[in-house]
């Protein structure tokens, strides 16, 4: 990754990455494409600071209006600029499944994500669909005045006075996370450094958090590449091509290879003959 200012914008060369392929695949929820002249252009926010960023061309993107600071304190380690994903790429197409995954959505990269808010994001998404888990948030943050809410803020409601996010049973999930995060009995910071299984079993303590979201919340909020989530494409993926496992020399960093499976699965069958 090279990057380089040019007014208040930061101009960030990158061939590993496309904005729709990254922001728009359901790992992250707080994303929106709005109309502009470039490729594609998105508003969304990490830790409640805001961005625009638009994708110029093929590895050409443009950091609107922030500063090199930001970029370089927040953005870098968001967008995993610091990773090379040539380089796992590579590794990944030792195999034909994932060699033809990666060749088709190429531009995936992990978001470093914030473990708490990734915690309630992947809570709501349970049986859910991608436009109603962003209206969720959307209705939550607004609440907050823009702002997702601390664990602090949020345990000081109910899944009465939830209501107004429109979240069905999850609201008593939700109240419960944040609950057991406020008071302490859910530690997210010394879970992201136990042992991956001890992890699982620490974030399942709470109410509605089964393997899936775990593993989620694993995978998105904590960055440990070998959490590896399982829905039922990601099912259908390992009956068909990996009946016998999947491979062992991709575990390490299998949660980084599921998304590239996971977008080619599921668009298998729009891809042109």
């Amino acid at each position: 990754m090279d990057y380089c200012i040019k007014g208040k914008d930061i101009m960030v060369s990158e061939q590993d990455l496309d904005l729709d392929d990254t922001l728009d695949c359901g790992q992250a929820f707080r994303w929106r494409r709005i109309p502009s002249d470039y490729m594609s252009t998105y508003q969304g926010s990490f830790l409640n600071d805001r961005l625009t960023v638009s994708q110029k061309s093929r590895g050409v993107f443009i950091f609107h209006d922030t500063t090199e600071e930001k970029f370089l304190s927040k953005w870098i380690r968001y967008f995993d600029f610091e990773t090379d994903y040539s380089e796992l790429k590579k590794m990944f197409s030792q195999d034909e499944t994932l060699s033809k995954a990666c060749a088709f959505a190429g531009g995936i990269r992990l978001l470093r994500q914030d473990s708490w808010e990734c915690l309630i994001s992947f809570i709501i998404s349970q049986n859910n669909n991608i436009p109603r888990i962003k209206g969720i948030i959307d209705r939550l943050c607004r609440q907050y005045h823009e702002s997702f809410p601390t664990p602090q803020e949020l345990a000081r409601e109910t899944p009465d006075s939830l209501s107004y996010l429109r979240s069905g049973f999850r609201a008593k999930y939700i109240a419960d996370a944040a609950e057991k995060v406020s008071a302490g009995a859910v530690d997210l910071k010394t879970i992201a450094e136990l042992p991956i299984n001890e992890a699982r079993a620490a974030l399942r303590q709470i109410t509605g958090v089964g393997p899936k979201v775990a593993e989620c919340v694993l995978l998105f909020g904590m960055y440990r590449t070998e959490a590896f989530p399982v829905d039922v494409w990601i099912r259908k993926v390992l009956q068909q091509y990996y009946p016998q496992g999947f491979p062992a020399f991709a575990a390490e960093k299998g949660g980084i290879a599921q998304q590239y499976l996971f977008h080619y699965i599921r668009n298998l069958n729009k891809t042109p003959k």
